[in-house]
């Protein structure tokens, strides 16, 4: 009987062991695997997280390369230099002049040949010729250019339709973008470099008459006139200047906006010169010093110090005090900001302007006016006159001093001369506008006397004899 007890006992602690285990070691097991097969999904993401690594890698420009540098030529410019006096012309007099040749880049930018390209490149030329990337060589006829904005624009005659760029909006690009610059640095034809657009509306002149592309791709000389594209291989800007102490790159470059330069060959198309639209005010940025010395809490914009009479901004009523903003939903922050805008633009073109005037915000549209004013050597800035300019003197022709030459202001105020006086004559030739004056001191040589007939806000005649 107890042999029988103890086979029972040791039966049912048996099986209370194989039970324990099979929960402990089997059925727990097995609800591991079904977790884990249900949480499997959650690993799969891990692929797609890899992908968005991509739109951070650098992009391939090798099609854009491609297309950009069999439209980038290279620019010969043979000009005739006297060169320095040496010990041997004392003697012997002046030796004959002697060929000097310069070299640059230049754009195609359609198929019928014409070439964009930086003044500074082609000036004083006597010859011109340009070198394709399949090494054909062309002469190259110089259509027109102007040196403010540093743009030129040439033509080739070729036999066959040729590869060229098409423009891209510059207000469009933006810090950080990548773009190419293609040119021809040290002779080395069809050198592609490539960087990001690190800053944009850059004034090197402190005057705030210029309003380059900033880029870190590398630009040295022999890169002038060549492409800055962007990586569709679309025209963004003209690679014209380097900031550096050496004359070689040293971390950053200048480019003209492709807007700017566009416009510029297409006033010389069509109008034979540069049309400027101005918008009539004289001002400056504004920083934290400025502001509080006029008294306002706004640091960034421009501030309206003057309207010039007459202008598209006197007319559309803009004041002395008035904070530009915005020009055409552009955000202006300095004065660059504006003029670069404004350069893109002609008489009778539409800008609208957002700006803050007495703490509250405007809109207000302005139409461009045809530029009036010039800044005339040893007078100062001097404007079309009109008629009630001219009515008080009894005069029918003549300009008007707006602002006189800071260096000789004085001069003239001690003979009589103050802002209101009206220039009559220059070297014996009536003038009725600026572009008269500007036409008389073109024409004058660099020996020849400036002579200047004037009438003093007295009325009384004046004449002056410059040499």
């Amino acid at each position: 009987m107890k042999k029988i007890l103890s086979m029972v006992l040791v039966s049912a602690l048996g099986g209370i062991f194989t039970l324990s285990a099979y929960k402990i070691f089997i059925e727990e097991n097995h609800s591991n695997l079904v977790t884990t097969t249900e949480t499997q999904p959650v690993l799969l993401p891990t692929t797609k997280v890899n992908n968005t690594i991509r739109p951070y890698e650098a992009p391939d420009f090798s099609l854009a390369a491609e297309n950009t540098v069999n439209a980038v030529v290279h620019v010969k410019n043979v000009t005739l230099s006297s060169g320095q006096m040496t010990f041997q012309d004392f003697f012997y007099g002046r030796s004959s002049q002697r060929t000097q040749v310069g070299t640059g880049s230049g754009v195609i930018i359609n198929a019928d040949g014409y070439i964009i390209t930086n003044n500074h490149v082609i000036k004083n030329a006597q010859e011109l010729s340009v070198t394709m990337n399949n090494n054909k060589t062309y002469t190259a006829e110089l259509v027109g250019a102007d040196s403010k904005n540093d743009i030129a624009l040439l033509k080739i005659n070729a036999d066959e339709e040729l590869p060229f760029v098409t423009f891209a909006d510059s207000d469009n690009v933006k810090i950080g973008e990548w773009v190419l610059a293609v040119g021809n640095p040290f002779n080395l034809t069809s050198t592609v470099t490539a960087g990001i657009i690190s800053a944009k509306s850059r004034d090197l002149s402190g005057t705030s008459s210029q309003s380059f592309i900033q880029t870190d791709a590398a630009v040295n000389p022999g890169n002038s006139g060549g492409a800055l594209v962007n990586t569709k291989g679309e025209l963004v800007g003209i690679n014209t200047a380097i900031s550096s102490q050496t004359g070689s790159y040293i971390g950053y470059s200048f480019a003209v906006p492709s807007n700017i330069a566009r416009k510029v060959i297409e006033d010389i198309l069509e109008y034979g010169n540069v049309q400027n639209g101005i918008l009539g005010i004289q001002g400056g940025a504004l920083n934290s010093a400025i502001a509080e010395k006029i008294g306002v809490n706004e640091t960034e914009g421009v501030y309206i110090d003057s309207v010039v009479e007459g202008s598209g901004a006197d007319k559309a009523g803009l004041k002395e005090g008035d904070i530009i903003k915005e020009i055409d939903n552009i955000k202006v922050s300095k004065f660059s900001d504006l003029t670069g805008h404004l350069s893109a633009k002609r008489p009778d073109d539409v800008v609208n302007l957002k700006l803050l005037r007495d703490g509250s915000t405007e809109n207000i549209a302005v139409t461009l006016a045809k530029n009036d004013t010039f800044n005339m050597p040893l007078v100062g800035r001097i404007k079309n006159a009109t008629r009630s300019d001219l009515k008080p003197f009894n005069l029918k022709n003549g300009v008007k001093i707006i602002q006189l030459n800071g260096e000789y202001a004085q001069y003239w105020k001690n003979n009589g001369i103050s802002e209101g006086s009206i220039i009559t004559t220059i070297n014996d030739t009536k003038v009725n506008t600026v572009d008269d004056v500007q036409s008389i001191l073109k024409q004058r040589t660099p020996h020849e006397s400036l002579r200047i007939e004037l009438i003093n806000t007295n009325g009384e005649r004046e004449r002056f004899n410059f040499r």
